[in-house]
C-alpha cells in the first residue's frame, strides 16, 4: 500500500466524519428549534371563546357512534353551544340508519338542546345501509364491479347524506337567517377550545380550516382527503406528513399549513358558498370515471369545487388535534406527548428519505393515465378535482364499506 493511497483514504475518512458531525449538529439544532416552538404553542394563552362573535351552523352526520356520543361528543357540543350562545348557532344532525343505539343517544341530546332552547334539526333516519344496498340499482351512484354486479358506490352515498345535513341552511337563508361559518363535526372527541382555535386559523380568513385527526396515534387518520399545497397525498402518516416544502415548513413552525384539501375530523368553512341559486354541495366523481377503478373523497372534492379555496386558502391547523376515542385524544395532548424528541428526529429523516423515492409519482401516474383515457372519450368528460382521485373502488356494505 502506497503512502499516497493511505493519505487519500485517511482524507476521505476525515471528510466522512466531518459530514457526520455537521449532520448531527444540523439535526439537533433543528430539533431544538422545533421543541422551542412546541413549548411556545403548548404554553400560549388560548381564549375560552372566539375573539370575534360569529353565527355558526353546526353540521354533523352520525352512524353507529353511540359510544363517543355518550362519553364525549354530546357533552362537548352542549358546552360549545353554551359558550357561543344558543342565539348564535343552529345544529343540524343527520343520523343514517345506525345498528347500535345512536338514535337513543341523539334523542337524549335533543332533550338537552330543547331545554336550552337551541335551534336545531335532528333527523333520525330508519334507512340502513342494508336498505340502501337492497334498493333497485339505477341512477347515479351505482357502478358495475369487475365481477359484473351493480353495486352502490360509497362516496356518492356519503355526499348525499352530508348534503341532507345542509338542507336547513337553505331554508333558513330563504327566511333571512344566515350564518358566518359552517362547522362540520365528525364523531370525534373535541373540546370547545379546539373549535375556537380552529375558527381563529389564519386570523379567521380561510376558505376552509381543518383539524388533525387521530384514531391510532401517532398516525393521523384521514389520508383520503388530505392533500398538500401542491396537491399530493401525504408521503407518511406520521409527522411531518408532507412532500410539499410549503406545507412541511409551515407544519414545522406549527403555523396554519397551506393545503389544497383536508377534512380530518373537524372543518370550518364560510357559509356563503353553500347558499344561493347555485349552492356548493358535496359530490362524488362521475360513475363513468369511477368505473376505471378510481375514487375521490367527497370531502376533498368540496374544496376543488369551492371558489373560496383559491381566494382565501385551505389550511390545516396543527394546534387543533381531535381523536376518534378518548385515548387517541389524550395521546396527542399536550403537544410534547404527541411529538417527542425521537419522533421529531425520526420523522424529519424518514420524510427526507421518502421524498427521494418515486412511489408517490408512480401512484399518481396510474391515476393520471386512467383519467386521460376517460377524458378522451367525450368533450364533456371533465373533472376539476383530479387531485382527489386515487386508485381504488369503494362500495357500500351493510357494516360500512369495502374495497373492490
Amino acid at each position: 500500500m502506497t503512502l499516497l493511497s493511505t493519505s487519500r483514504r485517511f482524507s476521505r475518512s476525515r471528510i466522512a466524519r466531518a459530514l457526520a458531525i455537521l449532520l448531527a449538529i444540523w439535526s439537533f439544532a433543528e430539533l431544538h428549534l422545533i421543541q422551542r416552538r412546541i413549548y411556545e404553542a403548548d404554553h400560549a394563552h388560548h381564549g375560552n371563546r372566539p375573539r370575534k362573535q360569529e353565527r355558526i351552523y353546526i353540521a354533523s352526520v352520525n352512524w353507529n357512534n353511540e359510544l363517543v356520543l355518550r362519553t364525549h361528543w354530546s357533552k362537548a357540543l352542549v358546552e360549545l353551544v353554551t359558550t357561543l350562545g344558543p342565539e348564535n348557532v343552529f345544529i343540524s344532525i343527520y343520523e343514517s340508519g345506525s345498528y347500535d343505539n345512536t338514535k337513543g343517544a341523539l334523542r337524549e341530546l335533543d332533550w338537552e338542546l330543547e331545554r336550552m332552547r337551541v335551534p336545531r334539526n335532528i333527523t333520525l333516519s330508519p334507512v340502513t345501509h342494508e336498505d340502501e344496498i337492497a334498493a333497485p340499482a339505477g341512477g347515479n351512484g351505482w357502478i358495475q364491479t369487475p365481477n359484473g354486479e351493480k353495486e352502490l358506490r360509497r362516496v356518492p352515498y356519503l355526499a348525499r347524506v352530508r348534503n341532507l345535513s345542509l338542507l336547513p341552511l337553505q331554508d333558513l337563508a330563504r327566511n333571512g337567517i344566515t350564518f358566518d361559518k359552517i362547522l362540520f363535526l365528525n364523531d370525534v372527541v373535541f373540546t370547545p377550545g379546539d373549535v375556537f382555535e380552529l375558527l381563529e386559523t389564519n386570523d379567521g380568513q380561510f376558505g376552509a380550516a381543518c383539524s388533525l385527526d387521530f384514531s391510532k396515534p401517532p398516525d393521523f387518520y384521514d389520508t383520503f382527503a388530505l392533500r398538500d399545497s401542491e396537491g399530493h397525498e401525504p408521503i407518511m402518516q406520521t409527522w411531518p406528513y408532507f412532500r410539499s416544502a410549503i406545507s412541511r415548513q409551515a407544519l414545522k413552525r406549527f403555523a396554519p399549513v397551506p393545503v389544497t384539501s383536508c377534512w380530518n375530523g373537524m372543518v370550518a368553512m364560510p357559509a356563503s358558498p353553500f347558499i344561493g341559486s347555485s349552492p356548493l354541495r358535496f359530490r362524488g366523481i362521475p360513475d363513468s370515471l369511477a368505473e376505471y377503478h378510481l375514487e375521490g373523497s367527497e370531502c376533498c372534492l368540496i374544496h376543488a369545487d369551492n371558489p373560496l379555496s383559491v381566494q382565501k386558502g385551505v389550511y390545516l391547523n396543527p394546534l387543533v388535534r381531535v381523536g376518534y376515542n378518548g385515548p387517541a385524544y389524550t395521546a396527542v395532548h399536550p403537544m410534547t406527548r404527541w411529538l417527542s424528541a425521537w419522533r421529531i428526529l425520526r420523522g424529519l429523516w424518514v420524510n427526507r428519505l421518502r421524498r427521494l423515492g418515486v412511489t408517490t409519482w408512480l401512484k399518481e401516474q396510474v391515476v393520471r393515465r386512467r383519467v386521460e383515457r376517460w377524458r378522451g372519450l367525450s368533450p364533456g368528460n371533465t373533472e376539476r378535482g383530479e387531485l382527489c382521485i386515487i386508485n381504488e373502488m369503494q362500495i357500500l356494505h351493510r357494516y360500512g364499506w369495502i374495497h373492490v
